[in-house]
This record gives C-alpha cells, sequence and structure tokens, in this order.
C-alpha cells in the first residue's frame, strides 16, 4: 500500500509491553496514589510552590526576599528554586533517585523551567545546562543520573544544549553531614572534564539543602574559565 507503514516489530513489542505492565501495575498520583496519572490535577494544584517574589534573590529560599536566615555573604552563587521540598514535591525527587520512577524527570525539568519563567532569566544568555553529578557509587547502585534525565529534559524544553562538563570524585555521604561538613566534604572533589572557557552555564540539581554541593560545582566550572553560572533546583529546604 502506497505512502502507508506497518508498525515495527519492536514498536509493537514495546506497545504491548507497556499496555500490559500498565494494566498490571497501573501509574498512581504521587502525591494521593490515586490510579491514572504521576500527578493529579488536584496535587498539581497543591504543589508547594516558592513565590519568587518573595524567595531569597541568592539562595532561592522562600520568603527570604527581605531577611534571609539560609545563607549568609559567603554565598557566591545566584540560585532559583521551583518548590518546597515537602508533599508531592519531595516524593517526585525521591521516587525519581530512588524507585526508578523516570517518567518524573520531566515533571522535575518543568517545575524549573516555570521558576526560570517567573524570575525572568534570560535563557538566550545562557550557552549550556550543567548538573550536578551523581557519585560513581550513586550511579551504581541506581543505574542512571537522575539530574542527567532532568537536564535533558530541560534541554529538550528550552532548546539549551547539555554541558555534561562534571564528576564526583568519592566523597562521604551528604546527608550525614551538617552544613560546614558538607563543604569541607566536597571541596576538591568536583572535576570539570570538559571545555567549559568562556561559557554562561546553568547548573541544575534535585534539591538544595546547604547549597554545597552546587557551589562546589559552579566555583569547579568558575575555576575552569566559565564566565558565568547560575544555579536552578527543583526544590529547596528551608
Amino acid at each position: 500500500m502506497s505512502g502507508t507503514h506497518a508498525p515495527s516489530a519492536g514498536g509493537t513489542a514495546a506497545a504491548l509491553a507497556e499496555a500490559l505492565g500498565e494494566l498490571m501495575w497501573p501509574t498512581r498520583c504521587v502525591g494521593c496514589g490515586e490510579p491514572g496519572a504521576l500527578l493529579c490535577p488536584a496535587c498539581e494544584a497543591r504543589l508547594p510552590w516558592v513565590s519568587q517574589l518573595w524567595a531569597c534573590p541568592t539562595c532561592g529560599a522562600p520568603f527570604g526576599w527581605l531577611v534571609c536566615t539560609a545563607c549568609d555573604a559567603s554565598w557566591d552563587l545566584r540560585v532559583v528554586c521551583a518548590l518546597s521540598y515537602e508533599g508531592a514535591a519531595r516524593r517526585m525527587v525521591t521516587l525519581l533517585k530512588d524507585a526508578h520512577e523516570l517518567r518524573l524527570a520531566p515533571y522535575l525539568a518543568a517545575a524549573i523551567a516555570v521558576a526560570l519563567d517567573e524570575t525572568q532569566t534570560d535563557l538566550d544568555a545562557i550557552d549550556g545546562i550543567c548538573f550536578v553529578p551523581a557519585t560513581a557509587e550513586a550511579f551504581a547502585r541506581r543505574g542512571f543520573d537522575h539530574m542527567e534525565l532532568v537536564a535533558r529534559s530541560l534541554s529538550r524544553a528550552t532548546g539549551i544544549p547539555v554541558a555534561d562538563a562534571l564528576a564526583r570524585l568519592p566523597a562521604a555521604d551528604q546527608r550525614a553531614l551538617g552544613r560546614e561538613g558538607r563543604q569541607k566534604n566536597l571541596a576538591g572533589s568536583v572535576v570539570v572534564y570538559a571545555d567549559v572557557a568562556g561559557a554562561r552555564l546553568l547548573l541544575v540539581d534535585d534539591v538544595v539543602t546547604t547549597g554545597a554541593s552546587m557551589r562546589a560545582c559552579a566555583s569547579a566550572l568558575l575555576a575552569r574559565g566559565a564566565s558565568g553560572v547560575m544555579g536552578a533546583a527543583a526544590a529547596r529546604v528551608w
């Protein structure tokens, strides 16, 4: 038949596998657990968005516009954060990383894109999207780098290319450390293995707590000649 194409065997098999998987393990909302969608309209409406009007213009903490207790004069990186790390936002991050729900990567990328739009960030002034890399241990455990998935989703949404430029050397688990300990733990642990000289970069991460990981990555990029680095995260602990 002229002008028609039969579906490939591989495509048909994938579609059948997806349909069977959905039948046996239906998609459930990360917020309320109801079947149907990864994020139902009701839970989407209740997402804890950070109002950029009142957020700290430096570290992105909610309600830190006038007086911020989450950063100080040593904080040398501007960070925009989309959501408060609670409720459905927290579960989205956790399920992507630890439950292999890879379909959530575009959701986190979309949240970052909304925050960038709200802050009127000039995307035309950004040359590439970098991401805070997983440690080798985390990559081996999960089999993927969740922030690479988010960065590539954000790249598709914005048209800005991904600049896969960073790697992490072995270090202690950040979750067990306080603010000062996190900064010391990451000192010298980030390696830049790509040419970033003169590049204006957007550095993305899933969650900002003390900002140690993001700031260590930004410092490494600037030390290798990047002309500017701005941070953006899907969620903020405060």
